[in-house]
């Protein structure tokens, strides 16, 4: 009894069901197990391991409002996504820029419908779980000065006129899959889109009151510890769990996803141990993520050993662009979004077009293995991503700061923090 085996019999405690189909064009129970599985370690990345990742980072007095916007894009994107996200991202379109509303409240859409070898509800479930940690991710560039309400408007507008179409061009049919990128789990669609969103609505909202004054201290460096490991976990689902099969490639993703998170861990920490004499928790921590950042569009093509490479050179990146980057150009990205997922984003697709492997997946080959050309229309994919989000994401703060009277939080409410101010709670008593 093999891993197909198992995987069928927790689909079938999972789902419920007593399905099972085997042929071609038909739903296979255990392909349908290991993407219901990956749907639910997905989901639990954003109101659990990103809230604590970034809830542990942001200030005493703002722990409970990071948890509550992270909860709140969780919430929104998903409504959104059911709501008409999914039918612009996928819906059958004539466009290579977006898709239609044919499918909008999932029209047509049935418990018979079938995508692949497993149910379509599955896959609208797990592409809305990318949908909901990437607008949350956004928030990490704004977290302590930004209105509630406005938050709540900038996700609705963000998930549908600059997610969705980014989300179709790679994976809906769009132009970006015509010319042949490669994205296998969300490098261009989750975290350059993401990343350089977030640096977009930070330049607009201007810096925290006292930034680069007075210290800005992590609430918990032992939450965002926590955080970052149940991202880990659940990126499994997330990087594994778009092959959506239960196969070899998914095997390999697995296993270049753990290989390059550690590594860029270890490349992070012993790069701030030799600059700065501290082998910070919170490093470690940060180059992990990084290192799972960039492992994302790459998962499904790339070899063991290239994922170490990938790795060691996400980390070393990712703290660049933290201590270094940040510094130098002065902006205030508050958790360091772009800092890591958009640089590390940008770095995992590049390295997608030099090291995608033929014994991987059939048909995907980088420059190391003779097709240099892939690296040109990686190129061109995140430049083209880069210059959409930050286009499209400006024209949806404007919206949102019209819409809202103003997108920051007064100066009175952010001195006293905003748990308390706009929540009425507060995380932690300070005596």
């Amino acid at each position: 009894m093999g891993l197909k085996y198992w995987l069928m019999t927790i689909g079938l405690l999972l789902t419920g069901t007593t399905t099972c189909f085997a042929a071609d064009g038909t739903i296979d129970s255990g392909d349908t197990a290991w993407v219901t599985m990956s749907t639910a370690l997905v989901m639990m990345m954003t109101p659990a391991g990103l809230a604590l990742f970034y809830g542990g980072m942001s200030r005493y007095k703002n722990l409970l409002n990071t948890i509550a916007m992270t909860l709140a894009a969780y919430c929104l994107a998903s409504l959104v996504w059911v709501g008409w996200g999914y039918s612009l991202a996928f819906g059958e379109s004539t466009s290579l820029f977006i898709g239609s509303l044919g499918h909008f409240m999932l029209n047509g859409i049935d418990a018979a419908s079938v995508s692949g070898t497993i149910p379509t509800l599955i896959f609208v479930v797990f592409q809305m779980t990318f949908a909901c940690i990437s607008v949350a991710i956004i928030l990490g560039s704004v977290v302590d000065r930004m209105k509630f309400s406005a938050w709540i408007v900038f996700s609705i507008l963000w998930i549908t006129f600059v997610y969705a179409p980014v989300c179709n061009w790679v994976w809906g049919g769009g132009w970006m899959h015509n010319m042949g990128a490669l994205d296998f789990a969300g490098g261009n669609v989750v975290h350059i889109n993401a990343g350089v969103s977030g640096l977009v609505l930070a330049l607009v909202l201007g810096k925290r009151n006292g930034y680069g004054k007075e210290p800005m201290i992590p609430s918990s460096v032992a939450f965002t510890a926590l955080g970052a490991a149940l991202l880990w976990f659940g990126w499994f689902g997330f990087n594994a769990g778009s092959e959506l099969a239960a196969d070899g490639v998914a095997a390999s993703a697995f296993l270049v996803t753990n290989t390059a998170a550690a590594s860029a861990g270890l490349a992070w920490l012993f790069l701030e141990w030799k600059l700065s004499q501290k082998p910070t928790l919170l490093g470690m921590a940060s180059g992990a993520i990084a290192g799972l950042v960039a492992i994302t569009p790459a998962a499904g093509f790339v070899t063991l050993p290239y994922s170490l490479v990938i790795g060691i050179l996400s980390g070393a990146i990712g703290y660049f662009g933290v201590v270094v980057l940040k510094k130098k150009l002065g902006y205030d990205d508050s958790l360091d979004a772009f800092g890591i997922h958009g640089l590390c984003g940008m770095w995992g697709a590049l390295a997608t077009g030099l090291f995608a492997s033929p014994a991987v997946t059939e048909g995907a080959a980088g420059l190391f293995y003779g097709n240099p050309g892939q690296v040109w229309i990686q190129l061109v994919s995140i430049l083209a991503t880069i210059a959409f989000s930050a286009t499209a994401t400006l024209a949806v703060v404007y919206v949102t700061r019209f819409i809202t009277s103003g997108l920051r939080v007064d100066a009175q409410e952010e001195q006293a923090g905003l748990d308390n101010a706009l929540h009425g709670e507060r995380g932690f008593e300070i005596e």
